[in-house]
């Protein structure tokens, strides 16, 4: 099985917002970072993929299973962490994790300790006095004690100091070194996917614009700053988008290589971010 998420031909209908003909696929054993701007659809993806909202079109394969006929078994092989609190406050992790482990067949103590015990997490405080950080840890705890073979997160480091941004992050790649697991991981702070994603998957109003390897959106993409004079309609038109002022332009292309050749050594070409990205794709679409 090379994709571990599939959704196919996806109609999505909403009053003020619609996925038409959407495909995405997730590869199995990568970590795939999942970019959009607000209201680009990642949420309703998301919610897809869960089973917490129905599609009118088309068709969501999970582990090459679908919702209708084997619902419980997907979720058993999913461990999902959440930007929002979803634990009882006033119970301890402890009391939370009694809870919850009857749920899935194949949760490990073991593993739940060895996370409780690399997160520095208090098993016998109350969750009310975690911190957002503390809180997303545990969450990921659990998500790993299940055994869980794709886990989904959806803004996990969202409000996280830099500290526990850092921690979370280099406790996926180590999860990752050490267990064959599939990382879906939406967020709005692309500089954490710059650091640990192996794939790229961006979407805009309900568009999938490109599913890429990091290494080869860096390859393809590329910013370049120039003086006004350089510009003409022709010239345009080989940006996804320009923003100009007096002192000049940034503009972003998806052909790197085809900079040189146009612009030779008059224009600064640089490595863009995927903010960078996903700002000009915006603009470009306006």
């Amino acid at each position: 099985m090379e994709h571990v998420i599939e959704l196919q031909n996806i109609e999505k209908n909403f009053k003020d917002f619609q996925m038409k003909d959407f495909s995405l696929s997730v590869k199995k054993g990568f970590i795939t970072g999942f970019i959009g701007g607000n209201g680009a659809g990642k949420s309703t993806t998301i919610k897809l993929i869960m089973n917490l909202l129905k599609q009118e079109c088309g068709t969501i394969s999970i582990f090459g299973l679908n919702y209708k006929e084997h619902e419980r078994q997907i979720k058993q092989r999913i461990g999902f962490v959440y930007d929002e609190n979803i634990f009882y406050e006033h119970l301890t992790l402890k009391e939370m994790k009694n809870i919850i482990k009857p749920a899935y067949d194949n949760w490990d103590d073991a593993v739940f300790e060895h996370y409780v015990d690399y997160f520095e997490l208090p098993l016998k405080k109350k969750v009310k006095t975690f911190s957002k950080g503390m809180k997303m840890k545990a969450s990921l705890a659990i998500a790993f004690s299940h055994h869980a073979e794709l886990i989904i997160m959806d803004e996990p480091t969202s409000g996280l100091d830099p500290i526990s941004r850092k921690e979370l992050l280099g406790a996926l790649q180590d999860i990752m070194q050490e267990e064959n697991k599939t990382i879906f991981f939406s967020t709005h702070i692309t500089t954490d996917l710059e650091q640990i994603a192996d794939y790229i998957i961006f979407i805009h109003q309900g568009e999938l614009i490109f599913t890429k390897e990091l290494y080869k959106i860096e390859e393809e993409y590329a910013l370049v700053k120039g003086t006004l004079d350089l510009l003409d309609r022709d010239m345009e038109k080989e940006f996804i988008g320009i923003r100009t002022a007096n002192s000049g332009f940034e503009a972003l292309t998806a052909c790197k290589n085809r900079m040189s050749d146009l612009f030779g050594d008059t224009v600064i070409i640089e490595k863009p971010t995927l903010e960078h990205i996903m700002y000009y794709t915006k603009q470009g679409w306006q």
